[in-house]
């Protein structure tokens, strides 16, 4: 970690670098099955944003605490304690959105980027950094759920923020943007095998991004040594 600016250096791991969407290739399975529109993905990602914060900054804050040999069961524990909070409370007061994502929220526990950035983060830094290692990865994974449900949504049926009631209320259904009565979509991309191929468009938009980045670099310092001499 950067010791001029440790908070950034967490916040563009989080958000870009190792973005556990798009990097570390982490959350298939929600990622894959509920993104099929944007408020789908927004749910569900402030849902893992929420339990990643909250995990790693329990865990930090109790790692003195924890021995050792009981290091798992224990992230294990507070993770699911953390997950059945958070579920008891979007069915009391999104009860509509939880019946949508269903079994997707108990699953919180099981996904890999939790007891990942517990073990490998949250479990060896304080907690001013763990809490925000924890919002950046949360936040990067829920742009991507965001975005893969966007693009899902308005291939296959021509809309966006569709449902968005859901979260919003009753004066949200406003909000649904529709491409044309004519619209017909694309069946494709409601289906298991479009998300996979969107997915796989966007990592290889971040992958061109970075390569460009990483030309350009290279070029400066080329550059750099050549000005310097004149």
């Amino acid at each position: 970690m950067s010791a001029e600016n440790p908070y950034r250096e967490i916040a563009f791991n989080g958000l870009w670098q190792n973005n556990p969407g798009l990097v570390q290739l982490l959350g298939l399975c929600p990622l894959m099955a509920i993104t099929t529109n944007a408020i789908n993905g927004l749910g569900l990602g402030l849902a893992t944003l929420a339990t990643l914060v909250i995990t790693n900054l329990l865990i930090s804050l109790l790692r003195p605490f924890i021995r050792e040999e009981i290091r798992i069961p224990a992230f294990v524990l507070i993770i699911a304690s953390t997950v059945t909070a958070i579920e008891l409370l979007i069915h009391a007061y999104f009860s509509e959105l939880y019946a949508v994502l269903g079994i997707f929220i108990p699953l919180i526990v099981t996904n890999c980027i939790i007891i990942g950035r517990a073990e490998a983060y949250a479990a060896k830094n304080p907690p001013k950094y763990a809490w925000l290692d924890g919002l950046m990865m949360g936040l990067g994974f829920a742009l991507v759920l965001i975005a893969l449900g966007a693009i899902r949504e308005f291939l296959a049926q021509g809309t966006l923020l569709s449902q968005a009631h859901l979260m919003f209320g009753e004066a949200a259904r406003s909000l649904t943007l529709h491409i044309s009565d004519d619209f017909k979509g694309l069946l494709l991309a409601a289906l298991p095998p479009g998300a996979f191929i969107s997915l796989g468009f966007l990592v290889a938009g971040k992958n061109y991004i970075d390569q460009r980045r990483a030309r350009r670099a290279q070029q400066a310092a080329t550059l750099k040594p050549a000005g310097e001499a004149a």
